[in-house]
């Protein structure tokens, strides 16, 4: 099974610019914690993405106001991203590796074309991955 078979197509994105209050809007509407932030709306490159986690450990949690921010200014970066060619079990191991429980996929042009969070190995019965990649993920991290 290959990443395009589970990955949730044409995700939302942001640009470094969009206000905190926006990116939240952006999770709750989709139901989602993270927004993949793209270069620009020509490239559709992603350069970082936005979790709920950055918001909360990046700006609430050191006294900063979230009106005030912009997505640049607390996403992680460098993206990680993958292929929607690339084998489930890859997408797992990437995941483990940089203990990360979701990631933007890009075509070929490198534009976001998809995401693939935890939820979607267990929406595909794909219990095995999504336990490795759980156990992983969930030790405890250096740094954020």
């Amino acid at each position: 099974m290959k990443v395009k078979d589970i990955m949730t197509t044409h995700p939302t994105c942001c640009s470094p610019l969009t206000n905190l209050k926006e990116v939240a809007q952006m999770m709750l509407e989709c139901d989602c914690g993270e927004i993949p932030v793209i270069e620009n709306i020509k490239s559709f490159k992603p350069i970082g993405v936005i979790t709920d986690r950055d918001i909360v450990c990046r700006v609430l949690a050191v006294g900063k106001n979230p009106l005030e921010i912009s997505a640049g200014e607390c996403m992680t970066q460098p993206c990680i991203t993958v292929s929607p060619e690339i084998a489930v079990e890859d997408c797992c191991r990437i995941l483990k590796e940089g203990h990360i429980r979701r990631i933007p996929v890009v075509d070929e042009q490198g534009r976001c074309c998809g995401i693939v969070a935890q939820a979607d190995f267990a929406i595909h019965h794909l219990k095995d991955e999504i336990g490795e990649v759980l156990e992983q993920v969930s030790q405890r991290r250096q740094s954020l």
